[in-house]
């Protein structure tokens, strides 16, 4: 998977994503008392989908049409999807990182990192912390969201950044694990820094993007987590093809620490709608279990 997102932005993974991760923030928004949001891996916060079909050599296929594109005029969705593509056409009407804006409402043209869409949730008492080691894309987080209100953004390591941020102030905080697994040992990178986050606050809300491409990858990540005395533990996956399809990715799933009350029930009347509005081939589904039961 390439570092740099664009050439992902918008599509089936990032949905999935940021529609569990805006239902967080509002799960976590039911009390009034503030919190940390940590994005250990931000990314650059904003997107130019029409670099989406550029690779760093020859012309690629934009991925967002299977993804945000399905979304985009599909009618009767749930509330949570609905807020969640309205936040999106919010953005895009904006003035985006290419310093134009998007007069079109037949497709997106501008898509937001996680660290807008929370920006746009965020209440005055909520504080974000956005880190990013890639030096141009830390450079394009600040000139995106460098003027925002209670809102840091770090050049840095966002696994060193779970040692160094918890616990908060705040004493509740929101934890984005969403690294790019450019590197082989991603998964064990991710267990031995949850493990420290969790050694400094346990009882944070921590929510872990990764790929299906290896289930036998994904199952051994399970097993180490398990090994770390985990505190309610929900994962969610979706599948957009078998795993009998040609496609290299078929999917992504969120393990979430310590969801929100009621978080799993709100979900299921939404994802099966998701599932079957981005579904690429035969075998695909959505999936939601507790790897630790409350």
């Amino acid at each position: 998977m390439n570092y740099r997102h664009h050439f992902h932005a918008g599509n089936f993974a990032d949905v999935l994503k940021h529609a569990l991760l805006v239902q967080l923030v509002r799960g976590l928004q039911r009390k009034d008392k503030g919190f940390l949001y940590l994005d250990t891996h931000a990314g650059r916060g904003a997107y130019d989908l029409a670099a989406a079909a550029f690779g760093d050599t020859l012309t690629r296929r934009p991925e967002w049409p299977e993804g945000i594109g399905r979304l985009w005029s599909l009618p009767d969705l749930p509330p949570a999807l609905t807020e969640y593509v309205d936040m999106v056409r919010a953005f895009d009407r904006t003035l985006g990182p290419a310093g134009t804006e998007s007069v079109t409402s037949i497709a997106p043209q501008f898509y937001p990192g996680s660290p807008n869409l929370v920006r746009a949730l965020a209440r005055p008492q909520d504080r974000l912390a956005l880190c990013e080691k890639h030096p141009e894309e830390c450079a394009a987080l600040r000139t995106e969201l460098g003027g925002a209100a209670r809102t840091g953004i770090h050049e840095m390591d966002g696994y060193a950044a779970l040692r160094s941020m918890l616990p908060p102030p705040e004493k509740r905080a929101l934890v984005l694990i969403d690294p790019a697994f450019e590197a082989q040992d991603e998964f064990a990178q991710i267990a031995g820094g949850l493990r420290e986050a969790l050694r400094r606050f346990s009882s944070g809300v921590y929510a872990i993007w990764y790929p299906l491409t290896e289930r036998a990858r994904v199952d051994a990540f399970f097993d180490e987590l398990r090994i770390l005395s985990l505190p309610p533990t929900l994962v969610v996956e979706l599948s957009i093809a078998g795993e009998n399809s040609s496609l290299k990715l078929k999917g992504c799933g969120l393990v979430v620490l310590n969801p929100p009350w009621q978080f799993d029930g709100a979900t299921q009347a939404w994802l099966p709608v998701l599932a079957r509005a981005l579904a690429q081939d035969a075998g695909g589904g959505v999936s939601q279990r507790w790897l630790v039961p409350e």
